[in-house]
């Protein structure tokens, strides 16, 4: 699957969320993300934000960047405009090899696994109207949307479903608009993003027959069959035909 070719941007992330707080002692933190750019030298700048996460990125280049934060108990991985899921795959593989050594994270200190591959659209104008007339909403709610001088101001579809039945595997399909009231009521809109993310999560401990590289990669297939079967033409391709023709 070509994601590249779905949306003006896509990206493909990996979170980690833990039960316990991380290091965040100076040596720990600077080791592992030392340790991180050995095999990715391009990965130069390293901040700490405002709320304490602590940053290693690449300069933003040809609309590609990589880049991992580690928060109070959260480690995340992010490569905006890959050239493939694999290169992706290195990356956050590389991770998740490195915490277990490196910031004491052990297989039953896991609260989720996160594979997210998230699609951005490009569109000056009402978001909730375009996706809401791109992807139609039900039935029960079609008389009020279709109100004589009505428009709409919110419609973010999200659904979580499991995928098994101890509901520790799930799938989530989320739009995110960002138009306001404001910009509605003026008519003046600003070029932004609508957004759909695409998730599938592991809650809990992994046994001890399994690891993190392991599990990422049964997410990761998971995720890129039911993107295929499910988000494709049923939401990317109505939303991407949506834009072109305004």
């Amino acid at each position: 699957m070509f994601y590249s070719q779905l949306a003006d941007d896509y990206y493909c992330n990996m979170n980690l969320s833990t039960e316990m707080q991380l290091p965040s002692g100076r040596d720990t933190v600077l080791s592992f993300l030392e340790r991180f750019q050995k095999s990715f030298p391009s990965m130069r700048n390293f901040f700490q934000r405002e709320n304490g996460d602590f940053v290693l990125e690449e300069d933003k280049e040809d609309g590609q960047q990589r880049w991992v934060s580690i928060e109070p108990r959260r480690i995340c991985s992010g490569h905006l405009n890959p050239h493939s899921a694999d290169d992706s795959m290195q990356q956050h593989e590389l991770v998740l090899e490195l915490v277990p050594y490196m910031l004491s994270v052990s297989q039953l200190d896991c609260e989720a696994l996160d594979y997210l591959v998230g699609f951005d659209f490009i569109y000056r104008g009402n978001h909730d109207q375009l996706v809401a007339e791109a992807l139609g909403v039900s039935p029960s709610n079609e008389s009020f949307v279709n109100i004589p001088g009505a428009q709409v101001l919110n419609f973010e579809p999200c659904v979580t479903i499991a995928l098994e039945e101890s509901c520790r595997r799930q799938a989530r399909l989320m739009v995110e608009t960002r138009t306001n009231a404001y910009q509605v009521r003026r008519g003046d809109f600003p070029e932004d993003q609508i957004s759909v993310y695409f998730t599938v999560r592991q809650y809990g401990s992994l046994g001890p027959d399994t690891t993190f590289i392991d599990t990422l990669r049964s997410l990761r297939a998971h995720s890129e069959e039911l993107i295929e079967q499910c988000v494709v033409d049923q939401v990317l391709r109505p939303i991407a035909q949506a834009i072109s023709t305004q």
